[in-house]
């Protein structure tokens, strides 16, 4: 790239900002997936915080802005009114920029804060049993943690569509597949196709948690239970 002084009156960055029809102006992506055309009130605040960063950058970097014009053609008088907020950033500018100082683009604009990650879910309650949900998306895989009280239940077998799998935090689970007949203790899993015909619930001495992992069909958790001790019921059934 030549070494000549760029006039503001022919630089094809310093001509008066037109409105953009595909969005140029860049806001970071919610999702953390990068830049996205500006779609939320939050744009001004974000737009306004890229010069003191595109500033600091350079700064760290101990470029001066004759130098960051040479490399990326953009006049001295765009790259100072873009540091001091007086030109507001689209991708054009910043593109080049970030190229220049070998960065991710979102670091120009500011990535995103990370989200809490925290489940914050609102317990269900079902014929007596509490299910707290540990999964948010719809679809797929769902993770649930179970609290059945202590109770005398008939064991009723049915059979759908899925893949489930079971691990015991503390009590102890009645497992009815098909016919095995086991109880689960706190450490113990059983995974198993829920088109054969099964049922969980209360041995009746005492309340149960347990963890529910439950998937569509083909979707397994390759998880089995530790060996039942001898001469005891065990949760190691297929």
């Amino acid at each position: 790239m030549g070494s000549a002084k760029k006039s503001d009156a022919t630089d094809p960055h310093d001509s008066a900002p037109a409105p953009d029809p595909h969005g140029s102006d860049l806001v970071p992506d919610p999702h953390g997936s990068g830049l996205v055309p500006d779609s939320g009130d939050d744009t001004d605040k974000v737009l306004t915080a890229v010069g003191p960063r595109l500033r600091k950058i350079r700064k760290e970097r101990g470029a001066t802005l004759a130098g960051l014009s040479e490399a990326t053609g953009i006049s001295v008088s765009t790259l100072s009114r873009l540091e001091s907020g007086g030109r507001r950033p689209s991708l054009e500018l910043l593109l080049p920029i970030a190229r220049a100082h070998q960065v991710p683009l979102d670091e120009l604009v500011g990535a995103p804060p990370v989200g809490d990650p925290r489940v914050r879910a609102k317990p269900i309650v079902r014929h007596g049993r509490t299910m707290v949900p540990l999964t948010r998306q719809p679809g797929g895989l769902q993770a649930y943690k179970v609290i059945e009280p202590a109770r005398s239940v008939q064991a009723d077998p049915r059979t759908h569509e899925g893949y489930e799998w079971l691990y015991v935090l503390s009590g102890r689970l009645r497992l009815v597949l098909a016919e095995h007949d086991v109880v689960l203790g706190p450490g113990e899993a059983a995974e198993f196709d829920t088109r054969v015909p099964h049922w969980f619930g209360s041995t009746g001495e005492g309340p149960v948690e347990f963890l529910s992992l439950f998937g569509p069909q083909g979707e397994r958790m390759h998880v089995r239970a530790r060996p039942a001790a001898k001469g005891g019921k065990g949760g190691n059934e297929e």
